[in-house]
């Protein structure tokens, strides 16, 4: 591993400043200042809301029960008027996370963080990311086929994370990327514009390269730069090789 590794602990519980609210189907199903981060797993935190803060009559009972490290949680299901998100909920009974709710990140159609809105988890307070400007030579390859070449790429550096190269889109060999209608989303950068396959000899690799054109504030010198996938190109670095990273995150 060639970049800072995440050192928050499985199951570490932090208060969190943050007005935090979720929505389905247009309606509110919770508004809180008083959500704790919870470490599932080192990477990044998930939102506990405290039970009162959750709109009278979302959740339904289930009946059962769910033994966990933090304690025991009783299943519940999401429902605002037809809308029904089943087994969406948990419900903490006991231990540190008593009357604490942990949503299932996708049964809600948004988050927001007080008025901006967030994606796929929470961003982590533990984390920083980076995007900073190098003139160092960023050669992409695949196959033996040159992709791309700058000396004026954007580096991102985010804990936990290899090291991403976003490149003027006039440095990229377009003849080799075949658009996809993939559409990711990064907590930290937002939601991709662009995704693109590339295209070797007879072979199509899928989904290879995106880009943000809108990017979060905090990453605006991403807008309209194009990345690749470390883990399944070839990278170097004025010239040195990089080794393929094993992590697969956008």
């Amino acid at each position: 591993m060639d970049y800072p590794r995440a050192i928050v602990k499985t199951d570490h519980v932090e208060p969190s400043p943050r007005r935090i609210r979720g929505f389905l189907a247009n309606h509110t199903v919770f508004d809180t200042t008083s959500a704790v981060y919870v470490w599932e797993w080192p990477p990044y935190p998930q939102y506990y809301v405290p039970l009162t803060d959750i709109a009278d009559g979302v959740l339904v009972d289930e009946g059962t029960t769910e033994t966990t490290s933090r304690g025991t949680a009783r299943l519940h299901g999401i429902k605002v008027g037809d809308t029904v998100r089943p087994g969406s909920a948990r419900v903490f009974g006991d231990g540190a996370l008593k009357n604490l709710v942990r949503f299932d990140w996708r049964a809600l159609d948004s988050w927001f963080e007080e008025d901006e809105e967030i994606f796929v988890h929470p961003r982590s307070p533990y984390a920083r990311v980076d995007a900073v400007r190098s003139l160092r030579t960023v050669r992409v390859e695949l196959d033996g086929v040159l992709l791309a070449e700058s000396s004026g790429s954007v580096m991102v550096f985010e804990t936990g994370l290899p090291t991403r190269y976003y490149l003027p889109r006039t440095d990229v060999r377009f003849d080799h990327l075949v658009p996809s209608r993939t559409v990711t989303e990064c907590p930290y950068k937002g939601r991709t514009t662009g995704y693109w396959s590339v295209r070797t000899a007879q072979t199509v690799h899928d989904d290879l390269a995106w880009s943000y054109d809108f990017p979060t504030r905090q990453l605006l010198p991403i807008a309209g730069l194009i990345a690749f996938y470390n883990e399944k190109i070839d990278i170097s670095i004025d010239g040195g090789p990089l080794p393929r990273p094993r992590t697969h995150f956008g």
